[in-house]
This record gives structure tokens, sequence and C-alpha cells, in this order.
């Protein structure tokens, strides 16, 4: 059989800063897939830093071929970061949403939408006023679920995982600041059952 595209677009998230290409989450998903007969081939536009529109101009110059049977979107922690109105976010992810389900065919279930993670629960922000930052992100995620939801596209919350940093450092990148191999396989897992449900779905409408 052969293997699922899976097109995983975002910032450091996804290319995984800070941890070898194995333990990008993405790439955790395709092991746990492939384990259960699901080959998945796995393609990674994303760098450390981006904002939404930073991710469409990085598509735009090297675009995504062809349709994808699978469509994930992790993007707005470096909005958020920068200090951009939430109401500027709504308006790009609606966009890049949009582009999304383009690159899945259309198809709005063949998408997955991870929430923002909570960069103010790692030691990176320990000498900073953290509620803020958590507040703020509380709202960014609120705008990115209710566009998701208003397009029919699955919502995965990592949020409360990335929450978990600051009582286990083991989930935090030596950066300090980034995710783990560890929380990256939390995430997976998470993100699995999903997933599964669509591409075991997508093979039974291939002819």
């Amino acid at each position: 059989m052969p293997a699922f595209r899976h097109l995983a677009l975002g910032d450091s998230y996804s290319i995984g800063e800070r941890v070898s290409v194995k333990n990008r989450w993405p790439n955790q998903l395709a092991k746990l897939l492939e384990a259960e007969g699901i080959p998945t081939e796995v393609t990674i536009i994303a760098r450390t830093g981006w904002t939404v529109k930073e991710l469409w101009e990085g598509i735009q110059a090297d675009p995504p071929e062809g349709t994808y049977d699978l469509v994930t979107l992790l993007i707005g922690v470096n909005d958020q970061y920068r200090g951009y109105p939430v109401d500027g976010y709504r308006e790009d992810f609606r966009f890049m949403l949009g582009k999304a389900i383009e690159y899945a065919g259309g198809n709005p279930d063949h998408v997955v939408v991870l929430s923002i993670p909570d960069w103010g629960f790692t030691p990176f922000a320990a000498t900073r006023d953290t509620e803020p930052i958590s507040q703020q992100i509380d709202e960014f995620n609120t705008v990115k679920l209710e566009e998701t939801k208003s397009l029919g596209v699955h919502y995965v919350d990592v949020t409360l995982i990335s929450r978990m940093g600051m009582n286990d450092f083991e989930l935090i990148a030596g950066d300090c600041l980034h995710p783990s191999g560890k929380m990256y396989a939390m995430w997976a897992e998470k993100t699995l059952p999903i997933v599964r449900d669509i591409l075991i779905g997508s093979k039974k409408e291939k002819p």
C-alpha cells in the first residue's frame, strides 16, 4: 500500500527545534501510525520563529505538491510573542486554515489544527510575569478554536500538556524553551486517534 501523505505546517513546534528529526512530533506520529500498519510520508514546511504570515511566505517560496491525505497546522506562538493583536491573528489564521484545507483536497475533515503551547510554563520564562503570557495564549487559542470549528476542522489541545513543563523538566529541550522529544511523543499520542480515523476513512474512499 502506498504511504499516506502528511503535510505538517507550522513553526518551531513542527520542525522540532532542539530535537532530532525522529523526535519531531509529526515524525513520531508517523512512527505510531506505521506500527498500526498505516504508512505515512511526512513533509514539513515550518521554521523556528515563523508567524502565520511568514509561514505563508515560506509556503509560497517552496509550494507543496499535489494533494495530501492529512494536513496539520500548528502556528501562532510567534504572533503572540511579538505582541501582535489577536484580531489580526484571526484574519491571518483564517486565511492559512483555508490554504490547509486546499492542500487536503478541499476536505476540512482531513485537516487537524493543534493549539498553541504555553511557553510561559518553561524555565526560559521563569524571570517573567507569566500570567499575562498564559492569558494571551488562551485568547489566541480561543480564536483558533472558533475559526477551526467554523470550518469543520479537527482541533487537538496540546496546551495543557505544554503546561506540565514546569513540573517535569524532561518535557523541555536543552534550550529551556522548546518541548523535548518526550513532550512531542505526548502530542503525537493525543493526535493519533483522530489521524487514524482520517486515514483509515481515506483508505476506504480510494478505489
